[in-house]
């Protein structure tokens, strides 16, 4: 995982000088690790944020215990060999490289897993923005930046090829002609919603000339075509509301 946290704004501190921790193994061309998707999104691009669940295999997880959270989390290499390093507000099992305020900040060996999130990702060439790695269950909530939406359904196809559930919560859309944004937030949907969205997009019924017919996908989803329009308007209607609505 060569990636930065998104959810604690202050760092905990420095590491020791085997390891290059201040740069990643993903190419942000140039760009600094915490403006990379500022900088994508200016040109029209998109910043998507998936939850990945019960990932095959996660070094950062399996370090955890119960309940822990980990963020900033980045892997580096040295010396030779690989390491993961995080932080986290809990005293782990593992020694801390350091400590302060309650913050420590841990460095682990990568186990070198493929079937890693993170790893697979980056493989496909999309850069990851940020991670958080949660346990009990494992849930990996990963952001990208990415040039369209086109590459999702590849990057949740290839995650969910592992065993792993995938579902996107946030999409930001940038649009540059007026520098504004379009943010669509699948919170806003009901599971099964969700569901009926990703199954149809993924057989391309929203493609033109549309791929598959609403017989179709509700013949993958085992509804009917009447439940799938019903399920389809309403969640199409969510996700309306909260672009367009002004209040």
């Amino acid at each position: 995982m060569s990636t930065t946290g998104p959810a604690d704004p202050e760092a905990a501190g420095s590491t020791t000088a085997d390891y290059d921790v201040g740069e990643t193994t993903t190419d942000t061309s140039g760009v600094e690790e915490s403006t990379a998707g500022n900088a994508q999104t200016a040109t029209g691009g998109v910043r998507a944020r998936l939850a990945i669940h019960n990932p095959p295999s996660c070094t950062v997880a399996a370090t955890l215990e119960d309940g822990a959270t980990a963020t900033d989390v980045r892997r580096a290499e040295g010396n030779g060999e690989a390491v993961e390093q995080f932080r986290s507000s809990r005293q782990l099992a593992v020694d801390p490289v350091f400590e302060a305020g309650g913050e420590y900040v841990y460095r682990v060996a990568d186990n070198g897993e493929r079937n890693c999130p993170c790893r697979l990702i980056e493989s496909l060439g999309y850069p990851i923005d940020d991670v958080a790695v949660r346990t009990n269950p494992t849930r990996l909530v990963v952001s990208l930046v990415l040039p369209s939406p086109e590459p999702i359904a590849e990057v949740v196809t290839t995650l969910e090829e592992t065993g792993a559930s995938v579902r996107l919560e946030c999409l930001v859309r940038s649009i540059p002609e007026d520098g504004e944004s379009v943010v669509v937030d699948t919170g806003r949907l009901t599971d099964r919603q969700q569901e009926v969205l990703e199954v149809a997009y993924r057989m391309g019924y929203f493609a033109y000339p549309r791929e598959h017919s609403a017989e179709e996908v509700a013949a993958e989803l085992g509804i009917v075509r009447s439940t799938f329009a019903e399920h389809l308007a309403a969640a199409q209607g969510r996700l309306f509301d909260g672009i367009f609505r002004t209040g």
